[in-house]
């Protein structure tokens, strides 16, 4: 039986599994803290057999840092790294898939992400191609038509609670590699997602927001405007929805 997002979020941090978070960070290879030690949030990027899934090494601390700075959220600071193929996803409450390359999910890894998005589970997928008729693009489509449906990656509305849970968007931010000559030289003006029980399962970008959140945090006060806040609507919205 499928679950809300609240419930999943209650039964992750009252439940058994409470004290088995992911293994696997940059960092080091133990899982964080003892089991007093509870997070509100902790970045979970998924690690997939057929392609590139190791990219925008620096975005994770990045967004990590505008948690912080922005919210009153108990922020995991650690990037956790788990194989798709692992069950221990399933326990996560937000992962990260990206990639320029091919998506073909080994058994394991297409039951797990099946199972985790049926069951309240939140993947922000970022195609690092930008590019709508890519390898990853068509790939990753293609994967989810397999596990979900025809038709299951829908455009998301301009007026959808994504772009107004946490700061205010009028329209979809553009990033800086839509332009550059890579890809498909297009300004996607919308993100596409699969919708489970009235809320985001999969949130899926052709706007390469990784490698545009790919610096590091102290640099932010370069920019006249913080690219990362749309990052933090993400989050807060695969937490709260």
């Amino acid at each position: 039986m499928s679950l809300t997002r609240k419930a999943f979020l209650q039964r992750l941090i009252l439940g058994s599994c409470a004290a088995a978070l992911p293994l696997g960070t940059r960092a080091q290879n133990t899982a964080p803290g003892s089991a007093q030690e509870h997070y509100d949030f902790y970045f979970t990027r998924l690690m997939y057999e057929s392609g590139d899934w190791d990219v925008d090494q620096r975005m994770p601390s990045n967004l990590l840092n505008s948690l912080v700075e922005y919210t009153n959220l108990r922020v995991d600071p650690k990037e956790h790294i788990v194989p798709l193929a692992d069950k221990k996803m399933l326990l996560a409450p937000f992962c990260y898939l990206a990639g320029h390359k091919l998506v073909q999910f080994t058994t394991e890894e297409a039951k797990n992400f099946r199972n985790y998005v049926n069951r309240g589970g939140f993947v922000f997928v970022d195609d690092c191609n930008h590019d709508i008729d890519g390898l990853f693009a068509k790939s990753f489509e293609a994967q989810m038509a397999e596990l979900f449906g025809e038709d299951c990656l829908q455009k998301l509305p301009d007026d959808h609670d994504l772009y107004r849970c946490f700061f205010q968007f009028d329209e979809l931010p553009v990033t800086s590699f839509e332009l550059n000559g890579w890809g498909d030289d297009l300004v996607h003006d919308y993100l596409k997602a699969i919708v489970v029980n009235g809320r985001i399962a999969v949130l899926y970008s052709n706007k390469d927001f990784g490698c545009e959140w790919d610096y590091d945090y102290r640099n932010k006060r370069w920019l006249a405007i913080d690219n990362t806040k749309f990052a933090v609507n993400i989050v807060i919205y695969a937490l709260t929805s």
